[in-house]
């Protein structure tokens, strides 16, 4: 099992920021390959983005240039830095794991709600 408790959630107006944070384990943290997920009501789950191990990111379409993902290495945190929200953004964000450096992600944290309204 992986540890993975996101916090950060919240409501904010189109525009607007939020961070969301996801922490786990030193072990994880140092060699997994780590992302978000999100989930919107009455969709399926989608990849936002993710950071592989080596730091090289990957982000959907509809998010580049208004989110980014970081590691803190201090306290073995990830970060989703959410600028410009829309409604669409909209989702229950989920923070993922897993061990390869490629393919399906086999972890997953609870779950923080975040609502963008207009």
């Amino acid at each position: 099992q992986v540890p993975l408790v996101e916090s950060g959630g919240g409501s904010v107006q189109a525009g607007g920021s939020l961070r969301l944070s996801c922490a786990t384990s030193p072990l994880h943290f140092s060699l997994y390959s780590l992302g978000w997920f999100r989930q919107a009501p009455g969709r399926g789950r989608e990849e936002v983005t993710y950071i592989h191990r080596d730091g090289q990111t990957w982000y959907r379409d509809s998010v580049k240039g208004r989110f980014t993902i970081s590691k803190g290495n201090a306290n073995y945190t990830l970060y989703l830095q959410m600028n410009s929200l829309t409604p669409e953004d909209t989702a229950m964000y989920y923070c993922a794991a897993r061990r390869a450096s490629f393919g399906s992600f086999d972890y997953f944290g609870q779950g923080t709600q975040v609502t963008v309204s207009s």
